[in-house]
């Protein structure tokens, strides 16, 4: 977080000598940041170099900067925009240079041996053995390999590396060790055990590393090298750090627009679910969220379970005869899920996330469907990736298993806004449940 706040620190200094600009100041210093954490520009790297990332800096300010200067301009305000520009330009250059000098600060203290992470090699082939040489002689990288995990039969450890056991004994490996970076490198193992392994909740808590099969093509699409060796950083799926943050303040801002705008519409269908089955029209429903944690969920009442067992191991359905009119149409319009904004900014929920289920199809699910436990690395949703795709109510569970872990694998600030637009489309379709 060091990085990110020294930016916005930085971008703010243009209200120093400019405090009738501070509007725009504020809004430039804003988007940099978001810009940048959408670049990946704050994640750490094992190569460092202010160069190699000097492209992507400056073209990110560029855009920041032609965003506000367009809406200066566009208010008739050129003597405005030229003094924003000089402005901007200032600041692009005063980010530049203290993104050189945190970059030597780290690499002073990766030398110094001050800064360092504890690895643990996934394989322990000939490459294995190469980056734990390279980690060894060089303390740039600030990464002591202390161990690897492997499913082969008994080899020569690679130099000064000892043998933790099996892949499977990878989070138990972790907690042990207190290594915080895994390296997927080569060696005796099914990447269906690696994928497994790495999900665990010690290891999800650790960056990943990968190596990539043909290691041998060097192409530009490897994100960093240990030595020659190209690797893959894949991105840490538990949202921690600037990304989390990112995604809270997108969640409270839209969540909470949401709630104030939609606000009429949650009392009429309360009021109509009154009228159609009388009192008790928000219901409270247990759900498990990140990390299995249970939470209270709400929603209003759409059908009328017959006793609390019902309630918590009954299947929702297309046609169930407990549901009326009144609920009938909120849930085609999903309208029954809007209390859930209230849960979201209460931070049980997320505004896009896997749906949270009951903890008695949870218990089930996990057991029979390959993964679905991995749903849980991340808050629950109102709506998601699997949702925007047509699985609803009574459909693959594996299917949404499948949507709901590319989702946090893969997530971005954008990917959310996307899932958030099409959902919006589709209750306008009126294509719930």
């Amino acid at each position: 977080m060091v990085v990110p706040s020294l930016d916005g620190l930085l971008l703010l200094t243009p209200v120093l000598w400019n405090p009738d600009q501070w509007k725009a100041v504020v809004v430039h210093a804003v988007l940099g940041v978001l810009l940048l954490t959408g670049a990946r520009r704050y994640r750490a790297r094992l190569q460092l170099g202010v160069l190699d990332e000097l492209p992507s800096i400056v073209g990110r300010m560029l855009i920041a900067t032609g965003i506000v200067a367009a809406v200066i301009a566009a208010r008739h305000e050129q003597q405005s925009a030229v003094v924003f520009l000089t402005n901007a330009a200032l600041v692009t250059a005063l980010v530049v240079l203290g993104r050189a000098l945190t970059t030597a600060l780290i690499a002073w203290s990766r030398r110094n041996r001050i800064s360092r992470h504890r690895g643990i090699l996934i394989g322990g082939g000939p490459l294995a053995a190469g980056l734990a040489d390279i980690t060894r002689d060089d303390p740039g990288y600030a990464l002591e390999v202390v161990g690897y995990v492997d499913d082969g039969p008994s080899q020569p450890d690679p130099p000064d590396v000892p043998c933790w056991g099996k892949v499977t004994d990878l989070d138990a490996t972790v907690r042990r060790t207190g290594a915080d970076v895994l390296i997927v490198a080569d060696g005796a193992f099914s990447e269906r055990e690696v994928l497994d392994a790495v999900r665990a909740p010690a290891c999800a808590a650790c960056d990943l590393l990968v190596v990539p099969r043909l290691h041998h093509f060097q192409t530009q699409g490897s994100s960093d090298r240990i030595g020659s060796i190209p690797v893959m950083r894949i991105l840490t799926p538990s949202l921690r750090g600037p990304s989390r943050l990112v995604k809270r303040i997108f969640d409270l801002v839209l969540s909470g627009a949401a709630l104030v705008v939609l606000s009429p519409v949650v009392a009429l269908a309360a009021l109509a679910t009154r009228l159609e089955g009388g009192p008790g029209v928000i219901f409270h429903q247990e759900r498990v969220g990140r990390d299995g944690r249970v939470f209270d969920c709400l929603k209003i009442r759409t059908l009328t379970p017959r006793d609390a067992q019902d309630s918590g191991q009954t299947w929702s359905v297309s046609h169930d005869d407990r549901v009326g009119p009144v609920g009938r149409f909120l849930r085609r319009t999903s309208i029954d899920e809007l209390p859930q904004l209230w849960n979201i900014l209460r931070g049980d929920m997320s505004l896009v996330g896997p749906r949270p289920e009951r903890p008695f199809f949870v218990d089930r699910f996990t057991a029979d469907f390959d993964r679905y436990g991995h749903r849980h690395r991340v808050q629950a949703g109102l709506t998601g990736l699997a949702q925007v795709n047509g699985l609803r109510g009574d459909t693959s569970i594996a299917d949404r298993a499948r949507y709901d872990n590319h989702y946090i694998e893969n997530w971005t600030l954008w990917l959310d806004l996307k899932i958030v637009l099409r959902t919006f489309a589709q209750v306008l379709l009126a294509r719930g449940r």
